[in-house]
């Protein structure tokens, strides 16, 4: 019996870029199980792939030993004990370049991530504007496991179980299965991508008058912390997560959502990872750009009026501000997120 190969996939980071993976590390798992797996990525995103048989994770550490130049050459001597036989790199950043070019000069098929700069380019630029969708990061990185000689097939995905909830996490929080359970993650990197905080209470404050819905707010770090306590606005059925639970546990609770509500952020794509039905806000970007959560429909996708703003999507990552366009999330009313919500659920 012949050795089972052996591949190594790097992404770093950010959240949102590392649970994109995911459905297509998923897939690939299913498709080769005869195929060793390693990801390296940060430590805090392992949970990110629990589910997955045949991955192991190896936790990069870029602050001590694995910083700067010389902690790269030590990371790629720690890589290299682990007899890898393929190299994806799902990130293509100068870190993850010089650890598979080095893999490269030892033999090892190597290859990486196209990001389609070009394309974004001209979707997001002022002038002379490509309004066209881009090819996914999904596919993207199917492509990248193409180039290495395997063939990934994304149609029929497979998603994990809902999982059972402890009882430290039913203590922590109120957990009805008689209800329906709406997941909202109302903040992001950039203010541009982010929903009116007064609209997104409109949202809440009509999800909240009904007995039925119990609402999860989703968030972190301490001003974020204060901001959804406020958004909280003393309902019963409306729930702050922040601050109260680990990252395994809030995927615990993400895994019996029945809807998420996210801006274009992590929290959709590790909504969308697990296989639940995810609703996004958008702003200055667009789901055009290739960051569509995975397997959601694009009516899920809500945007900003291009008739009123029609210099949309005005940035790939949101961290661009274009004068005069502060306000396009406004134009999305709060009784139209509401009734998409409602039409999921019901």
């Amino acid at each position: 019996m012949s050795k089972p190969k052996h591949i190594l996939v790097i992404r770093l980071s950010a959240m949102g870029d590392v649970a994109m993976t995911v459905p297509v590390l998923r897939a690939f798992s299913i498709q080769y199980p005869e195929i060793k797996i390693t990801v390296i990525s940060r430590p805090f995103f392992e949970p990110f792939f629990r589910d997955i048989s045949n991955i192991d994770f190896f936790a990069v550490d870029l602050n001590k030993r694995h910083k700067g130049f010389f902690g790269l050459l030590r990371l790629f001597k720690d890589l290299n004990k682990l007899k890898i036989d393929f190299v994806a790199d799902l990130h293509n950043v100068l870190r993850s370049k010089i650890i598979r070019i080095l893999f490269l000069f030892f033999g090892k098929k190597v290859a990486a991530t196209d990001k389609g700069r070009k394309a974004k380019k001209e979707l997001t630029r002022l002038e002379n504007k490509v309004f066209k969708p881009v090819k996914s990061m999904f596919e993207r990185h199917v492509d990248t496991f193409n180039k290495l000689g395997f063939s990934v097939d994304l149609i029929h995905p497979v998603f994990p179980e809902k999982a059972i909830l402890s009882e430290a996490i039913l203590k922590a929080i109120p957990f009805s299965k008689e209800i329906k359970i709406i997941g909202i993650a109302p903040f992001a990197q950039y203010e541009n991508k982010v929903y009116s905080l007064d609209l997104m209470q409109k949202v809440i404050d009509d999800l909240a008058m009904k007995s039925t819905y119990s609402i999860y707010l989703f968030g972190g770090g301490k001003k974020e912390i204060e901001l959804l306590n406020q958004l909280q606005n003393n309902h019963e059925n409306v729930v702050v997560l922040a601050g109260k639970l680990k990252l395994n546990q809030e995927l615990d609770i993400i895994s019996n959502l029945d809807v998420m509500l996210s801006m274009d952020s992590g929290n959709a794509h590790i909504a969308a990872m697990l296989g639940i039905k995810v609703i996004t806000l958008w702003g200055a970007t667009h789901p055009y750009a290739g960051f569509k959560p995975f397997n959601q429909p694009s009516d899920y996708c809500i945007t900003a009026d291009r008739e009123q703003f029609p210099l949309l999507p005005t940035s790939v990552y949101g961290n661009k501000k274009v004068e005069g366009y502060e306000d396009a999330m406004r134009t999305i009313l709060p009784e139209t997120v509401v009734a998409k919500i409602e039409s999921i659920i019901t």
